[in-house]
């Protein structure tokens, strides 16, 4: 799966200022900061896409859903409200889903970088509602691509990540893994 266009746009989401602050967190440059978004980004998609792999039927399901309420049209009025846990509020279920990834990427992204899972933590904190953002735009640009896949579920719930890989695929970029 390349999921260039994925970083690209992860970055582009993050604006300067929150790099400038990611770079602050990590001790390094913005050029330091855009490889720890990029690897970050790459790194929650593939844990996706492995999700996808070896999702049980109820993750799948989770995951599914997640992506089936990312396409739907955005809240209105006071449930707009929330601002506060880090902005995830507003993620709902796919904050959800990322957020049981965020402890493995922030020991891939410290592996591949060198750089102190602490630190790393704090710059996925900043980074996670963004790529939640991210998606939720991907999903809805797809003209909710949960809803296929999600209406085959019944059939392909009994496999490991049934119809998962394909559903990655349409929001991510690429194809089934």
């Amino acid at each position: 799966m390349n999921n260039d266009s994925f970083q690209q746009e992860v970055l582009n989401e993050l604006g300067d200022d929150k790099l400038a602050e990611i770079a602050g967190v990590l001790g390094t440059d913005a050029a330091g900061a855009q490889n720890v978004v990029a690897s970050t980004a790459d790194a929650f998609a593939g844990g996706l896409a492995q999700k996808a792999e070896s999702a049980t039927p109820e993750e799948a399901e989770e995951v599914k859903a997640a992506f089936a309420e990312a396409a739907e049209p955005p809240l209105q009025g006071v449930a707009t409200l929330g601002g506060g846990m880090g902005g995830l509020l507003g993620g709902g279920m796919m904050a959800g889903v990322l957020g049981k990834l965020a402890r493995p990427v922030a020991n891939a992204v410290a592996k591949k970088t060198g750089l102190p899972v602490a630190g790393v933590t704090r710059a996925i904190e900043i980074a996670l509602p963004v790529v939640v953002a991210v998606l939720t735009k991907r999903a809805t640009q797809r003209g909710n691509p949960g809803t296929p896949t999600a209406g085959a579920a019944p059939g392909g719930a009994g496999r490991p990540g049934g119809g998962l890989g394909d559903l990655l695929g349409q929001v991510l970029g690429g194809g089934k893994k």
